[in-house]
């Protein structure tokens, strides 16, 4: 399928009141066409994996597209350029997640990056960086506790981030990992606590927050 053609299906699929609905939910619908994420999986599954066709349909800088991109490019044909050059380009929290969570958490450089962006000053880049530990301990299995344990101090380190899409993406971080079994649970609620103590307003909201729902699996 070329560029055009999925532009094609996208606008015959767009949906004025689907285009009014994302910005009830935050999202920057500036750039958007109105497609449903039922109907960009569903395209997504006809193309199937197509890595230069979804570099393709992130430079048209349509946020369905960049969606869209995310489903069907391969994992193992991403590069680090690729991932700091798309993260940068992030405007819309929806756009960060999916693209982090579809793709970016199943390249090599999922931990590496996550600890990378989680430096970053830029709110959806940051965002980013949070969103990979939380997908990265959803759907890596075979990861080692030591692997995800060593993301809790950075996660307590930057709890004090009060900024809406960065302190939840935060606590996403730490809830995730907290369930992937029962050694990292008791570690993240140790780590919940110990952030329960900070002077924060944002790191005492994430704390309560995790610990609502980590210790509710005790």
């Amino acid at each position: 399928m070329t560029v055009s053609e999925v532009l094609d299906t996208l606008n015959q699929k767009a949906n004025k009141a689907h285009l009014a609905g994302m910005a009830r939910y935050g999202i920057d619908n500036s750039g958007a066409l109105g497609v449903s994420m039922p109907e960009l999986r569903k395209l997504a599954r006809s193309i199937k994996t197509d890595h230069d066709l979804a570099l393709q349909l992130w430079k048209t800088g349509i946020h369905e597209c960049r969606i869209l991109a995310s489903m069907i490019d391969d994992p193992k044909l991403v590069t680090a350029q690729q991932m700091d050059s798309w993260v940068a380009e992030f405007n819309s929290w929806d756009v960060c997640d999916q693209v982090c969570g579809n793709l970016f958490d199943r390249t090599e450089m999922a931990l590496s990056k996550a600890a990378e962006y989680s430096l970053s000053k830029e709110e959806y880049v940051k965002r980013a960086g949070f969103v990979l530990m939380a997908e990265h301990a959803v759907h890596n299995k075979t990861g080692g506790d030591d692997v995800f344990a060593s993301l809790f101090p950075i996660i307590e380190r930057e709890a004090w981030d009060d900024r809406n899409f960065v302190k939840k993406a935060v606590n996403w971080a730490l809830r995730q990992i907290g369930k992937r079994n029962d050694t990292l649970k008791v570690l993240a609620i140790e780590s919940a606590k110990s952030i329960l103590q900070q002077d924060s307003r944002a790191a005492k909201w994430i704390a309560k927050n995790a610990l609502a729902e980590l210790e509710k699996r005790t």
